[in-house]
């Protein structure tokens, strides 16, 4: 998307663009071209691949315990994203009678390994890289449920609480989820503290409980505490440090 109609739809400014796209673009995620920036298909497929293999052992303790707080029977939205896809592995080895709406293709395909579960995908153009649904069409499928939980994931975490996404609509399809659930989960694992990312998805404090492999620091620990937001942290074994 060129970088003036990005600024317009974000209302910021186009060096505020700028800025943003060449920090991404050192780090590899973006690639530049007249008047903007984009994904290629190559380096897309490849941080996927890389996303999808780091840190494998803290993402599944993570998922033992966002699985841990979720009962039999409960219906939830799950978005995109490889902790996401642990969690989802974790709910089908020890859940029952759950209901799954999601708009990423992987997360149905392992929930529907259980016939007791129901899956509901949602509308909407698949990327073909991670696989995930997105568009006007996911947010308004989205919002003809009411659920119990939404369980969701950031790529990027910074020091004030802010949730960042380089996808915006991926943003407003986890917007949609989180204004249509009962209880708000969000789970990621260390290495998206103080990652950056372009877009913001909203404010931690306004999830319920958060699950992640890494302790709060203390002024982390008094906002969550102020919100009455809690703070699971997953096991860490030594061997994944």
């Amino acid at each position: 998307m060129p970088i003036e109609k990005l600024a317009r739809e974000l209302d910021v400014t186009p060096q505020t663009i700028r800025r943003d796209i060449n920090q991404l673009c050192e780090e590899n995620i973006l690639r530049r071209y007249h008047g903007g920036a984009a994904l290629g298909d190559s380096s897309e497929d490849d941080d996927f691949q890389s996303q999808k293999a780091k840190l494998q052992i803290e993402k599944a303790h993570i998922a033992d315990l966002v699985a841990a707080n979720i009962p039999d029977n409960a219906s939830l939205f799950m978005s995109i994203g490889t902790t996401i896809e642990a969690v989802a592995m974790a709910l089908v080895k020890s859940h029952k009678n759950l209901r799954v709406i999601t708009n990423n293709i992987h997360v149905a395909a392992i929930m529907s390994g259980r016939s007791d579960c129901t899956v509901i995908i949602t509308s909407g153009v698949v990327r073909p890289v991670d696989g995930g649904v997105t568009g006007v069409a996911t947010v308004d499928f989205i919002n003809q449920f009411k659920v119990d939980y939404a369980v969701l994931s950031a790529s990027g975490v910074e020091q004030d609480g802010s949730l960042l996404d380089f996808d915006y609509k991926e943003v407003s399809v986890m917007r949609a989820m989180m204004q249509n659930a009962r209880l708000r989960y969000l789970a990621f694992d260390h290495s998206k503290f103080g990652r950056n990312a372009l877009v913001r998805m909203g404010d931690i404090t306004e999830f319920d409980s958060v699950f992640t492999d890494s302790v709060p620091d203390e002024a982390m620990c008094n906002r969550l505490e102020a919100a009455g937001v809690e703070w699971f942290v997953a096991e860490r074994d030594t061997d994944d440090e």
